[in-house]
């Protein structure tokens, strides 16, 4: 006669196999009763879980009300906000072992906010035209341990108008000698600089409040007519465990950045850098509420650029005010700790 052991985990020499990872989840025992999904149980388990679920909806919906007056956590959240999906992932295992209707009806509040505001990340929206101008941005890294190898990637990149930010006195030449080349106008003003193939006229020092250059202006004159191209580098961010997101800085820059820019008689313009932000965090709100994303406008998926090993977030920025986005595009790792990043224009008026 066959025997049949059971406990917590139960086996039985009938074929019956283990059941105890199963039995827990389903909340099925072994006479065939059932204390899980099917009882009333469900709706009366899981109330904290559906509670954390209902406070991550909100903190997705109000993310711009979640206060920055300690240690900054408002910018802190909105810069990985697309990350907090992850949490959503974590709940959702929480209310299945807790076998909690009421938590997975509570999670369709963070899912569908969560969709809302970046679900339309997912579609490409990549443009079929080729576009007026190529622009590229890129963050070469002051400790770049191959600036020629990125200068070559650069210039392999076909853009029209480049710029670059960090770029060190020790290295400038590794990029002079390169870009030089084939962008016969250029221009750079202490840790930043723009290369174009087109002329450039009326180029200027940009006073983003720091003390020393980290901004610049310059009007490209393009066969579809002038355009405003800023190339800036904001002030870093720190994440420490006393001061929490140190920040102060940087949101200075990007207003005194912002008022340049709304400032700017020309009717098209760009902006390439980084921002040490992304477009969720309200503190650049003095440059993304009057210019456009092309990455948002015209690219596919989120086009994270920082760090370069594993991509986490969209720091380095094109903007377009006056103009069209018609797609965008990260390039391949450099020597850098960013990735570059590419946008075509579309400057048809």
């Amino acid at each position: 006669m066959a025997r049949v052991y059971t406990s917590e985990a139960t086996y039985s020499e009938d074929g019956g196999g283990r059941r105890g990872l199963w039995s827990r989840f389903t909340g099925s025992r072994a006479d065939g009763a059932s204390r899980g999904w099917s009882g009333p149980g469900k709706w009366r388990r899981g109330w904290v879980v559906a509670l954390v679920a209902v406070l991550l909806g909100l903190a997705f919906w109000l993310h711009a009300e979640v206060p920055n007056a300690i240690g900054n956590l408002g910018s802190l959240w909105e810069t990985f906000l697309p990350w907090g999906g992850l949490l959503i992932v974590v709940l959702l295992a929480a209310a299945l072992l807790r076998r909690s209707a009421t938590a997975l009806i509570a999670l369709l509040l963070p899912v569908l906010i969560w969709a809302n505001l970046f679900g339309g990340l997912f579609d490409d929206k990549t443009g079929s035209g080729a576009g007026d101008l190529t622009v590229v941005t890129h963050n070469v890294n002051a400790g770049n341990s191959d600036p020629d190898g990125t200068a070559e990637a650069l210039v392999d990149s076909g853009a029209d108008v480049i710029a670059l930010e960090e770029v060190s006195p020790a290295q400038a030449g590794a990029y002079r000698a390169a870009l030089d080349k084939t962008h016969r106008y250029h221009k750079l003003t202490g840790t930043v600089g723009l290369w174009s193939k087109y002329p450039m006229k009326d180029i200027r020092t940009v006073d983003i409040k720091m003390g020393w250059p980290r901004a610049m202006r310059a009007t490209v004159q393009t066969p579809k007519g002038d355009v405003a191209v800023y190339a800036a580098h904001l002030p870093s961010v720190r994440v420490q465990f006393r001061s929490g997101f140190t920040a102060g800085q940087r949101d200075g820059s990007a207003e005194a950045l912002g008022e340049a820019i709304a400032h700017d008689p020309a009717g098209k313009v760009l902006l390439l850098g980084d921002l040490n932000g992304t477009m969720n965090d309200r503190a650049l709100a003095p440059i993304t509420s009057q210019m456009r994303s092309a990455q948002g406008a015209a690219g596919d998926g989120f086009g994270f650029s920082w760090p370069a090993s594993f991509p986490m977030a969209r720091i380095d920025q094109i903007m377009v005010k006056g103009a069209d986005p018609v797609s965008a595009w990260t390039l391949p790792a450099t020597g850098s700790d960013h990735l570059p990043i590419a946008a075509k224009i579309d400057l048809t008026e």
